[in-house]
């Protein structure tokens, strides 16, 4: 009896530490189903947006686009990513091979953990920090080393003066760009995104920050475009210069890395736009126009997720067509040009604006 007993006791203990792991897996498994989703359609926003400035730039100049990898040529990103991903991958003989290998990967990196705050809808944030957009840029600043560290690598001056270049250029816009986002948090006395969507939804289209911080909003919107180093910014690749910078001596999935980089930074920049200034996924329509969109929002939350995540994306495309458009328009600076922009103009006027703003809030108290 008492052998029974202790059988008993065995499996019972063995069925508990199953039942346990089995929780664990499970756990881990919950945990990573939201990373591998934003992940998916962060992938899927990026190749949109090369499609989209493929056909825009080709509207613009007049010419015909992708047209023959898939319907309309939607599928042409997807095409030259799979070349890319087949291609030799080379390493300069006389370089740093381990900075020259990490560089591509600390660049994306750094910008893909900027999407773990974005708010896609009220209930649809990765991490809803109290710090949210000072962790942004945090941590999209650490982009630039990624840079300096492949441009070192490189062993060739091109690429060095590429790395160097991006550097400088980060460190000029950053500084603008962060005065911005702290008037914004002064005015929504918080710093999380959700907080900061959330104060521009009580008046509609007229809450939005945009006509609170028309100044801060031009300033946020030159620097991001230099933080993205997209056209007329684009001086640490600028090819007829420095034959393509830190990109010089990289073929392969390494090169593609650079370029996937570039569009997570544009897509991540205009998401924050959108935060910021554009009220996030509020609908900003009064209720007496589409009462019944109001209704079934508050019935259903799973339409009423989709619809939020849906007018984000809108907000967010209209600014990526005039990104994509300003490259095609205007012609690049000089880095004089773009270092004196950045310390002479930006820097005092967006200092200019933290101080009205902040004297706004304290005659408001």
């Amino acid at each position: 009896m008492i052998i029974n007993t202790t059988e008993i006791e065995i499996q019972a203990i063995n069925s508990f530490s199953r039942l346990e792991s089995l929780k664990e897996v499970y756990g881990i498994i919950w945990m990573l189903v939201p990373i591998f989703t934003l992940v998916l359609g962060i992938t899927l926003g990026v190749l949109v947006i090369v499609w989209l400035e493929r056909e825009i730039s080709a509207g613009i100049q007049q010419r015909i686009g992708p047209e023959y990898a898939g319907p309309l040529g939607i599928l042409q990103a997807l095409a030259d990513g799979t070349k890319l991903l087949f291609k030799e991958n080379l390493l300069p003989s006389r370089g740093d091979t381990r900075l020259f290998s990490i560089g591509p990967s600390v660049a994306v990196i750094s910008i893909l953990l900027s999407y773990s705050v974005i708010p896609f809808s009220y209930r649809l944030i990765l991490a809803d920090l109290s710090i949210g957009v000072f962790l942004w840029i945090a941590v999209s600043s650490l982009a630039p080393v990624g840079l300096l560290m492949s441009g070192y690598g490189s062993n060739n001056k091109y690429s060095f003066l590429g790395g160097l270049r991006a550097a400088a250029q980060s460190i000029s816009y950053e500084i603008p760009l962060t005065l911005c986002v702290l008037s914004i948090s002064l005015l929504s006395n918080s710093s999380s995104t959700v907080d900061i969507v959330e104060a521009q939804s009580k008046y509609g289209f007229w809450g939005w920050n945009l006509w609170r911080q028309p100044i801060g909003f031009i300033v946020f919107l030159i620097s991001s475009l230099a933080e993205c180093e997209r056209l007329p910014f684009d001086l640490p690749e600028a090819e007829e210069e420095l034959v393509a910078g830190y990109q010089t001596e990289y073929s392969g999935i390494k090169f593609g890395l650079f370029y996937v980089a570039s569009y997570l930074n544009l897509l991540v920049s205009s998401l924050f736009v959108t935060v910021l200034y554009f009220g996030g996924w509020n609908l900003s329509i009064p209720y007496i126009f589409v009462p019944e969109l109001f209704d079934i929002k508050k019935k259903s939350k799973v339409f009423g997720t989709i619809i939020d995540i849906f007018i984000t994306l809108a907000k967010t495309y209209l600014f990526l067509f005039i990104s994509i458009a300003t490259r095609w328009t205007l012609p690049r600076l000089r880095i004089d040009q773009l270092l004196n922009l950045g310390w002479k103009f930006l820097l005092p006027i967006s200092l200019g604006n933290l101080l009205l703003t902040t004297s706004f809030q304290l005659l408001s108290l």
